[in-house]
């Protein structure tokens, strides 16, 4: 199904494979998350009423009713439309914020425009989130282009997705980087909505944070390794064996996360493989103001906008179960929970040295 030629192909052509690919085939990375290494402080004593729990939370300036966005995932083709349409009901109906796909294709199609704009037609009050690739500017793009997307769809931030790993896997990847932190400087310059540089899943260094916070950048996003894999993606995509070599490439995303937690002081909002509350509740307890999930949503969006909610409701549901457990009645009482760090993750931030003892005696 997903057999190529040599030719290049159309960009909306290549939206819908990667639609296609992430509904019908295993494109979740063989890593785990590292999430599994995180544990929460179980309190006996819990000494509030589950009833009462609250999750509202403040994102990049907005109140939103959990600590949850809607990865940006797809648009740029015509099947794509009836998704974005699903999930901006549920983000609209949840008032959670929600991400477009990279808008590539509809800055050079018009005609594919509505597959995007469709997003704010159907959550006028949500929180959206515009999305363009950062290479493009070391290729043809200027901030004009960042002003377009933006536009488009009446984004409320605009997220300067980096993708390595993609990029050069793909036949017609794009392989100049060189221009990226300038790119961060100029587009933040320009626009009056808050700039958002995510990974897409391979993770962000504590190097790298470093760089992108002096950059200008409102909040980074980690987009880290355990989640939609585009090591395979490109596979059954290209049947490129060079592909497999990088399965496992990448910065888990509960690493990712502290990382960036210890050398900027950005907002992180927690990417990659998530897939249930306890997980979101993880995320946050380290620091995360908010947590991206795409693929659940995904497949759910091909169904209906309901599926999408119910989605949702189980995972704040799942949220509210752990909050209960370690004793938060609310998200900021969450932020100030005891947390073991342990295993692989814990092996790995101490040997970059950071001090993760503080984690442990909170409260």
């Amino acid at each position: 199904m997903f057999k190529r030629n040599n030719k290049k192909e159309g960009i909306d052509r290549r939206k819908l494979e990667h639609i296609e690919i992430s509904i019908t085939k295993d494109v979740e990375s063989e890593e785990s998350n590292g999430f599994e290494d995180i544990i929460l402080i179980h309190r006996a004593l819990p000494q509030i009423d589950f009833n009462e729990i609250d999750v509202k939370t403040v994102f990049l300036g907005r109140e939103i009713s959990m600590p949850i966005v809607i990865a940006g995932m797809t648009g740029g083709h015509k099947k794509a439309k009836e998704i974005n349409k699903n999930l901006a009901i549920a983000a609209e109906k949840l008032n959670i914020p929600l991400g477009v796909g990279s808008q590539r294709a509809a800055l050079e199609k018009k005609e594919l425009e509505d597959t995007f704009s469709v997003v704010r037609d159907y959550a006028p009050n949500a929180f959206v989130i515009a999305n363009i690739g950062i290479v493009q500017f070391c290729v043809e793009y200027t901030v004009e282009h960042a002003e377009m997307a933006v536009e488009m769809i009446g984004a409320d931030a605009i997220a300067l997705h980096l993708n390595p790993l993609q990029e050069i896997l793909q036949e017609e990847g794009d392989r100049n980087f060189s221009c990226c932190l300038d790119a961060i400087r100029e587009i933040k310059k320009s626009l009056n909505v808050p700039v958002i540089v995510k990974e897409t899943g391979a993770g962000i260094s504590l190097e790298d944070a470093v760089l992108i916070e002096k950059a200008g950048a409102d909040a980074i996003d980690v987009g880290g390794l355990g989640g939609t894999n585009f090591a395979k993606i490109e596979f059954y995509r290209n049947n490129n064996e060079k592909a497999k070599l990088f399965f496992n490439w990448g910065i888990k995303t509960a690493i990712s996360l502290i990382e960036c937690l210890s050398s900027t002081n950005i907002p992180i909002i927690a990417t990659g493989g998530i897939r249930n509350g306890l997980e979101v509740a993880k995320s946050i307890a380290l620091g995360a103001i908010a947590c991206g999930i795409a693929l659940p949503f995904l497949k759910k969006a091909v169904i209906s906008s309901q599926e999408v909610l119910k989605e949702a409701k189980k995972i704040e549901e799942e949220l509210k179960m752990a909050m209960f457990l370690t004793g938060s009645k609310n998200i900021e009482e969450l932020k100030k929970v005891n947390v073991i760090i342990k295993g692989f993750v814990k092996e790995w931030l101490d040997a970059r040295g950071i001090e993760i003892s503080s984690f442990a005696r909170r409260r």
